[in-house]
């Protein structure tokens, strides 16, 4: 029931060819989480390699959530690729600091930060 209560809503851009950035909207927990997973395995299968998540709009997360996202850096590591949290709500972000997940995965308060890291991480792998 919670799904109707409180719906998760992602979008999708890219900014760049081998860069998506989805924007997740809504609580990311037990009853929302697959639809995120779906729209990661989907940029997986396009050949995307590095993942800005803007957190922003999500007022709640749960171990669902973040075992998403550290699937996805997982997987990512094994492409070369990355996993970058923009902006997430004060809630979101101390669950990713008590859980240590924000010393792994990093935070940026913008895309644009995020996309800076991301040439920061390309630029180091092809010197």
């Amino acid at each position: 029931m919670s799904i109707a209560q409180n719906p998760l809503s992602v979008e999708v851009s890219l900014p760049r060819e081998d860069v998506v950035l989805l924007t997740v909207e809504g609580h990311l927990d037990i009853d929302t989480a697959t639809g995120l997973q779906h729209h990661l395995a989907n940029q997986f299968q396009h050949g995307r390699r590095h993942f800005l998540l803007d957190l922003s709009a999500v007022p709640f997360m749960d171990s669902s959530g973040m075992n998403i996202i550290i699937r996805a850096y997982q997987q990512t590591r094994e492409l070369d690729g990355s996993v970058h949290i923009i902006a997430p709500t004060p809630p979101v972000r101390r669950i990713l600091d008590l859980t240590g997940v924000s010393i792994t995965v990093p935070v940026s308060d913008s895309v644009e930060d995020s996309l800076a890291l991301v040439d920061k991480q390309q630029h180091s792998d092809s010197a």
